[in-house]
């Protein structure tokens, strides 16, 4: 792959910032990038990411979101793996008339798998917590990380060996028996979960660990993160995270260990949102419609507050730096409001402080602050988008003023922006993205 730049996309907030609307245009003919393979590189069947291309919608969970551009997607070790979910995503892809979506997929063999015994232990630990939910989608994403950090716990690989993988299943169960038999919740008997697991493997092209260099030799690659840096298991707002490493330092490994460069790429709203408990300091009554997020019974509310330079500098500075900044919902009317700085007990706070990677202490002290903070809000002068980059020090590279693949505008320098249409089958050195990755990411943080 010589010369060959690929690119990360994060989401720099709480999630559905629009990473989902982002990939698919950088995989699409306007694009032009020459995209071989989306990569996942965190989460599981817990993602929503919208796409909304040619006259078709679909809330891409496990499939990459370049799905409707015929671009393979790489389910990499990192990955939580959801069988049952992803048999019933490819068969709604297909109906939308993606050819052969199984076909599209390879999946490496280290991925956890998550089951129906973990999703069921998910929420009767929620249940069990009754209004000190810490918040979950309900997907069993939390049981099966944490039940792999302790146990042997199944992988995508095992499902090519029944009685190994029947062992697993049956010491999860017992596992979990004492919190789930009580609950309301339930799971299908394990020889009926061995047999499905049997015919997914049969579906399936499992592989090993040399998929990402044979999917890099065919071109670009993009990385797509699930959820938002600040529901990070190491650097969110603890207890209210995500038990997934979501700032891309996965993905930067992966890179470098194909030898090769990487870019990344920062979405964002222009306004702030998040489901559920936790922090969101500018969190305010806005009303702007949400078509594709609503309050779920173990996400809780769809929350929205006034843009939040502070918040997103501090997911910046966790990823290590990115490399360019996607903002998406132009289209809303836009809060014209944004927070300078966090009135608090100590006084005005301007910056948040990373602390060490992995220190939980910190983060729940951060949690404890902002919650007790109050926005001290300034307005917006012109394009907020614009606006926003001045504040982040960072280039604005695509911007989305709509939910459709043709709403994305590209930027080609700070006073021009073309329609992503514009530019059709061009010369992809004069696009936006490879303008605004010629220069290196910045080393990974903590």
């Amino acid at each position: 792959m010589d010369g060959e730049t690929h690119l990360v996309v994060v989401d720099l907030g709480f999630g559905d910032a629009g990473k989902g609307a982002t990939v698919d245009w950088l995989c699409s003919p306007a694009a032009a990038l020459g995209v071989a393979a989306v990569v996942r590189f965190n989460g599981g069947a817990q993602a929503a990411h919208n796409v909304v291309a040619e006259g078709r919608h679909h809330t891409f969970a496990q499939f990459g979101s370049g799905t409707f551009a015929g671009v393979p997607t790489v389910l990499s070790e990192h990955v939580l793996v959801e069988p049952m979910a992803l048999a019933t995503e490819s068969e709604q892809l297909a109906a939308l008339g993606v050819p052969d979506p199984l076909g599209l997929l390879a999946i490496d063999g280290r991925a956890r798998l998550t089951t129906p015994i973990h999703i069921a232990a998910n929420r009767a630990r929620e249940d069990a917590r009754g209004s000190s939910r810490h918040g979950s989608c309900g997907r069993g994403i939390g049981e099966t990380a944490w039940y792999a950090l302790e146990h042997d716990a199944p992988t995508v690989a095992d499902c090519l060996e029944p009685t190994a993988l029947r062992a697993k299943l049956d010491r999860l169960a017992a596992h979990y028996e004492e919190l789930i038999g009580p609950s309301a919740h339930g799971y299908e008997a394990i020889d009926d979960l061995v047999a499905m697991y049997r015919d997914f493997a049969g579906a399936v092209r499992i592989t090993g660990g040399d998929v990402l260099a044979r999917a890099a030799a065919r071109g670009r690659l993009v990385f797509e993160g699930a959820q938002g840096v600040l529901l990070d298991e190491w650097r969110g707002f603890h207890p209210h995270t995500t038990w997934s490493t979501v700032e891309p330092r996965n993905a930067r490994a992966m890179i470098a260990g194909l030898g090769a460069t990487a870019r990344v790429l920062g979405v964002t709203r222009t306004y702030m949102t998040r489901h559920g408990a936790g922090p969101l300091p500018t969190e305010a009554p806005l009303g702007f419609p949400e078509p594709h997020n609503e309050t779920g019974v173990y996400q809780g509310a769809f929350r929205q507050g006034y843009l939040d330079p502070i918040l997103l500098r501090y997911a910046v500075e966790v990823c290590g730096g990115i490399d360019g900044l996607v903002v998406n919902h132009l289209d809303v009317p836009g809060t014209r409001s944004a927070a300078i700085g966090y009135a608090t007990a100590a006084g005005t706070v301007t910056e948040i402080a990373p602390g060490r990677w992995r220190d939980l202490d910190h983060q729940r002290r951060l949690t404890d602050e902002l919650a007790a903070a109050r926005p001290i809000l300034a307005p917006i002068e012109g394009d907020p988008a614009a606006w926003l980059g001045r504040r982040l020090r960072l280039p604005v590279v695509l911007t989305g003023h709509g939910p459709d693949r043709r709403d994305r505008v590209s930027h080609l320098d700070a006073g021009r922006a073309t329609r992503s249409a514009a530019y059709g089958a061009g010369d992809p050195a004069a696009g936006p993205v490879e303008r605004a990755v010629a220069r290196p990411s910045s080393a990974i943080a903590g």
